[in-house]
């Protein structure tokens, strides 16, 4: 039971019907003198018939969702990371790409292989190397420039593969490799520049110039290879094809 100064605490309880029946009595008796009591209740009156009938609140733990399946999760997971890969493979080779439109941009439409890279560089690299070995090689000399050289080319789904090789040219000069079709219109193969000592001369320090390129044209389509000085325009050597 309640202690009889504390009634005033008693309007809510009241109102939803809590308080025990000596309490209840005891609030009675002090409502019928407490005006702010008995307003205080007649606030409270729709309460308790505002909250009837309302069921109980089902446990929220009941109304979480189940765990979900571990092998699923891992399933999940697993995906996740082929998709990751897959990313980085196609970011990998976008970067490849863009790097080979770099290369082919700054070197017209023609790659140089094993040149000017040392004492080493004085033999073709492999790739040069095999394509003068099995393409089909033809070489000249051009008795009024004293320059030799060896064209050979090997044919592609986008046009020729061409690898030269090149010795008694003196420098420093800035050269092309042309090939010249059918119709006598020039393609650049690909362009170097010659140190001042050249190749192949007393002095040089390399005996000769091995590199590579490629051309759109098929090698039925060439007629012959010209080496060129590039702003000059003046042949130092022509190789029939």
């Amino acid at each position: 039971m309640r202690a009889p100064d504390m009634p005033h605490v008693d309007v809510g309880a009241y109102s939803l019907g809590l308080l025990e029946e000596p309490d209840r009595r005891a609030f009675e008796a002090h409502l019928a003198s407490c005006f702010s009591c008995h307003e205080e209740l007649g606030a409270l009156s729709g309460l308790a018939q505002t909250l009837d009938g309302i069921g109980p609140i089902s446990d929220p733990v009941e109304a979480m969702p189940a765990p979900p399946d571990p092998a699923a999760v891992t399933d999940l997971i697993r995906h996740r990371i082929r998709r990751e890969r897959r990313n980085r493979t196609a970011r990998a080779l976008a970067a490849a790409a863009a790097g080979v439109v770099l290369l082919g941009g700054a070197l017209g439409t023609g790659y140089t292989l094993g040149v000017d890279r040392g004492p080493a560089a004085s033999a073709p690299d492999g790739g040069t190397a095999q394509l003068l070995r099995d393409g089909r090689a033809m070489s000249a000399a051009d008795a009024g420039t004293g320059v030799t050289g060896t064209v050979a080319m090997q044919q592609k789904a986008w046009g020729s593969r061409i690898a030269l090789r090149l010795s008694k040219v003196d420098g420093p000069l800035a050269c092309e490799l042309v090939a010249v079709d059918k119709r006598g219109k020039a393609h650049t193969v690909v362009g170097w520049s010659v140190p001042d000592k050249g190749y192949g001369l007393p002095g040089s320090p390399q005996p000769q110039l091995a590199l590579q390129g490629g051309t759109a044209l098929r090698p039925q389509e060439i007629s012959r290879f010209e080496v060129r000085t590039i702003g000059e325009g003046r042949t130092l050597l022509t190789v029939p094809a």
